[in-house]
């Protein structure tokens, strides 16, 4: 396939595009392994993975797949999730994977606006769609085992016309706390740049996938080393307690750990085996203050970005980066701008919307799958606004601050409650935690905490207040404390932070007001003289 645009920074299909760049891999490298599966030992090599491709794609052929639609798929991580990804986008056509947890109006929602024909999924999960209305849905393929949706010893056709670096590769469903899902259109260029961000990751390493293959954090890992030429262990999900043991077994060298992830690994009893794993280089999002606790303990370098499934990796730090709290500097290729509601530059220090565009086309979502209100909502004036509060420093380092939806306000004081559940987050009891406003009796918000404890604890708020205190300022303290088993979440685990503030200040809720207890500004001596 040869390229016939002079646009240098547009790279050949062979760097970008799945179907051409899998070809050129089982070229090259036949013999290299590129997928580990770590629940079976069991591995593909380039060639191998080549092969099982053809003939998933021969069979999607079959069943009347044509190049440019939308193809859903419902299955969890492992071997068939990934060779009929694969085969979707190499017979040319979108790949829809649609969340394990969807069912009823969620799971309605994704299908009738993905405009699918076809789904492929796992058999105890197809009947939720006996249900619900499913659009343009016709036919529905069961996997149910390594044959099922494969045309043994077959090749797939050429695609009509040669796919493209700017065509659609996948529709991903991203789920806010508000609103239903809406479907990012991701072309093959934005999954190839958000792969080369990781600046870090070479054809020799080895990255564990241990996020589902619906999240843009799975999707992409996967992409990154195919890009790359590396390879990947994938991992069915996050598991703490066998996270080292399958590093080991994997040799995995790479990895993404989001959210909870790092407290729960470094709660682990530490051990003689910390730093007996191969792991080397470790993405933490966010940058947590147990960033460096987590590099010396296990003997790991720390990275960190910012991201989201409409975009590329915009944001992304140096190797092991001082400054606290940072999600690093635009990398290049990308500006970003924080705003006002105008979307008027703010001074450094300031809090406003970050807003992005990039200097390549298509290095980024071109739009919400047949939404366009969303689409004009979110593309404005030229950029793509993320909807997240953000702040830069004199040097150029950008910190996330809250989505701005959540923001709290509190007599006079802006909090944000990305800061509050860090700190809630650190108790050693607290496995989950989601900071949010209620209304006060004196106008503005009261700061709600909703905490789940790790299993075999508890959490008692008048010790947590306690350990609150000294670490933040005395207008962040929550007034109320609500203890629950788990916390709501939306198929793609966000926390529903719309139900605990639809819920409020509920009778199991603690109030330390209530309690008689007061957290006030600490008053410093006066001067003498």
């Amino acid at each position: 396939m040869t390229a016939t645009w002079r646009d240098p920074r547009i790279p050949s299909p062979e760097d970008c595009v799945l179907r051409p760049l899998l070809d050129r891999r089982a070229r090259e490298t036949p013999d290299k392994v590129f997928v580990q599966f770590a629940d079976t030992g069991a591995t593909w090599t380039y060639a191998e993975l080549y092969d099982h491709v053809r003939e998933t794609a021969a069979a999607l052929q079959g069943e009347g797949v044509r190049q440019g639609e939308t193809v859903l798929t419902w299955l969890p991580n492992g071997p068939d999730a990934l060779r009929i990804w694969f085969a979707i986008n190499y017979v040319g056509a979108i790949y829809v994977p649609l969340n394990l947890a969807y069912r009823g109006q969620t799971l309605e929602h994704a299908v009738k606006s993905s405009g699918a024909r076809l789904i492929v999924g796992h058999p105890d999960l197809l009947p939720r769609l006996d249900v619900i209305d499913c659009g343009r849905l016709e036919r529905r393929v069961a996997v149910t085992c390594p044959e099922s949706l494969r045309a043994a010893g077959q090749a797939s056709t050429p695609t009509e016309r040669d796919v493209m670096p700017w065509d659609t590769q996948s529709v991903i469903y991203t789920s806010g706390t508000t609103g239903p899902s809406k479907g990012v259109l991701c072309s093959y260029l934005h999954a190839a740049s958000a792969a080369n961000a990781f600046y870090a990751a070479t054809a020799d390493d080895r990255n564990m996938v241990n996020l589902p293959l619906f999240h843009a954090g799975g999707t992409g890992a996967i992409y990154r080393m195919l890009v790359k030429g590396g390879s990947i262990a994938l991992v069915e999900s996050f598991n703490t307690n066998s996270f080292w043991d399958t590093v080991r077994a994997t040799g995995t060298t790479c990895l993404t750990l989001l959210g909870a992830m790092v407290p729960f690994l470094l709660k682990l009893p530490p051990g003689p085996g910390d730093r007996q794993h191969t792991l080397r280089k470790v993405v933490l999002v966010p940058l947590s203050d147990d960033a460096q606790a987590f590099a010396d303990r296990f003997g790991v370098d720390v990275y960190t970005t910012f991201n989201m499934t409409e975009t590329s990796w915009p944001l992304v730090s140096e190797r092991n980066p001082a400054v606290r709290g940072t999600c690093g500097r635009p990398r290049e290729g990308i500006e970003a701008r924080i705003v006002d509601d105008n979307d008027c530059e703010v001074a450094p220090g300031a809090i406003g919307e970050l807003i992005l565009r990039a200097d390549t086309p298509w290095t980024m979502n071109h739009g919400y799958h047949n939404n366009p209100e969303a689409t004009a909502q979110a593309w404005r004036n030229g950029w793509f606004h993320t909807g997240d509060a953000f702040r830069r420093d004199e040097d150029g380092n950008f910190f996330f601050v809250d989505r701005l939806k959540d923001a709290i306000r509190r007599r006079g004081e802006n909090i944000s409650s990305f800061e509050v559940e860090a700190e809630l987050m650190a108790h050693p009891a607290v496995r989950e935690a989601a900071a949010v406003a209620v209304p006060s009796e004196h106008g503005e918000d009261e700061v709600l905490a909703v905490v789940a404890p790790i299993e075999g604890h508890a959490v008692d708020p008048v010790e947590l207040l306690g350990f609150l205190v000294p670490r933040m300022p005395h207008f962040m303290v929550p007034r109320y404390v609500r203890v629950l088993p788990v916390l709501p979440k939306t198929p793609t685990q966000k926390v529903q932070k719309n139900l605990l503030r639809a819920d409020g200040v509920t009778s199991d809720t603690w109030d330390r007001e209530a309690a008689g207890i007061r957290v006030r500004r600490e008053r410093l001596a006066k001067a003498s003289g």
